[in-house]
């Protein structure tokens, strides 16, 4: 039984998604609550296309969300706060069992802290809310944990290593594993990829993954266009295979309509699982398609720009070495990274073209991400099962346990 909940009434989880990769999480949680609670659930919130699927009807389209980068985020502000206020109310009106915040901290955070301050100020409960996905406080601006903490009740991570960073600040937190291990990227018939567009079993096809982000794929189009025009001049059968999302479709099918190299544009998860089976090598913005490449197999060069301000920023802040979890699990550079000034096409093809005539870089690569993957769980337990089975044994505590009293 749900605490706090009539038998006889299904629990009510809200969940809130704010881009892509978070409606992938939150689609396969809703998945493992489905089989934890033999189909007895109810989800609103906040997502995309793939939680549509299992069953959550999204109040606003998450591309009104999908937005990234420090100076990126001003023009959308105002709009962005009218919908943390829209939120919160929606969720004061619904009284759902528990919240389930995922990723786009933040959205997410503003939210969350406003729930909690009205809930404290109106001396009324309030269901658990737990975020799903830690913020990156290992890589910068520490004080996010804090922030965290003001937010949520219960902290879901990816990384092993990330607990303690939000205990020590009084945020209880699980690590429950990264759900790209039991994603289905590496489960694509690239065979079949090949017959369906018409091309040749031996015919080279280069994946160019440019972002889920409007302002990503305007910055990184350009120097892909000009790495794969350079590229085709070597490898005149050169295929170029694009996924994309239906946020940036239409700018990607638009911009590529131009290039002088046959491109198949695909939409869809399936979709792009089957192009990664079917891949020689990709090119991709840095991100979470990293983490899919790795775990399919296909050797990558990884690559990025934001705006000036933002780049000259996060280059004060950030004290990693590498901003690809790959390379920052097994700590060695093994996947290229080409950022901000170096993202140019001269350096994109240069790179591509090594992976391309070189088997021993691409074997090297492919037994990294062996060694990575096994640091983020494979072969352990399905990061969605362990999640639901956090978030239902939140909702069964009593609630001076769960909150914190």
């Amino acid at each position: 039984m749900i605490a706090g909940r009539d038998e006889a009434a299904a629990p009510l989880f809200y969940l809130i998604a704010g881009e892509p990769s978070g409606d992938t999480l939150g689609a396969a949680l809703m998945r493992a609550l489905k089989r934890r609670l033999g189909g007895r659930v109810r989800f609103v919130g906040i997502g995309g296309d793939q939680m549509a699927q299992e069953g959550l009807s999204s109040r606003i389209n998450i591309r009104e969300l999908a937005i990234m980068g420090i100076l990126e985020v001003l023009p959308s502000a105002r709009r962005i706060l009218r919908h943390v206020r829209e939120t919160v109310a929606d969720i004061q009106q619904q009284h759902p069992t528990a919240i389930v915040t995922i990723d786009s901290s933040g959205f997410c955070f503003r939210v969350g802290e406003r729930l909690k301050q009205s809930a404290e100020t109106a001396g009324q409960s309030r269901p658990p809310i737990i975020h799903y996905v830690a913020p990156m406080v290992w890589a910068w601006r520490e004080f996010r944990a804090r922030n965290a903490a003001r937010a949520a009740d219960h902290l879901l991570t990816l990384l092993p290593f990330e607990p303690p960073y939000f205990e020590k600040v009084g945020l209880s937190a699980t690590y429950v594993g990264h759900p790209v291990v039991e994603g289905d990227a590496a489960r694509g018939n690239g065979a079949g990829f090949r017959q369906r567009h018409g091309i040749a079993p031996d015919a080279p096809i280069l994946l160019a993954l440019p972002g889920s982000r409007r302002g990503e794929v305007t910055r990184l189009l350009p120097p892909f266009a000009d790495a794969v025009l350079r590229l085709v001049l070597d490898h005149p059968r050169l295929v170029v295979v694009l996924p994309t999302v239906d946020t940036v479709g239409a700018v990607v099918e638009a911009a590529v309509a131009q290039w002088p190299v046959r491109t198949v544009v695909v939409r869809g998860t399936a979709e792009k699982f089957d192009s990664f089976a079917a891949a020689d090598v990709a090119l991709a913005a840095s991100g979470t398609v990293t983490l899919e490449l790795a775990a399919a197999g296909v050797p990558h060069v990884a690559a990025y720009r934001v705006a000036p301000f933002s780049a000259w920023l996060l280059r004060r802040l950030v004290k990693l070495p590498s901003v690809l979890l790959v390379n920052i699990l097994i700590k060695r550079i093994v996947v290229p990274e080409l950022l901000q000034e170096e993202c140019i096409g001269e350096r994109l093809a240069a790179a591509v073209e090594r992976l391309l005539s070189d088997p021993a870089a691409r074997s090297m690569q492919k037994s990294a991400f062996d060694e990575a993957l096994g640091l983020i769980g494979r072969g352990g337990p399905a990061p969605s099962d362990r999640a639901a089975e956090i978030v239902l044994k939140l909702v069964a505590q009593p609630q001076s346990e769960t909150l914190g009293g």
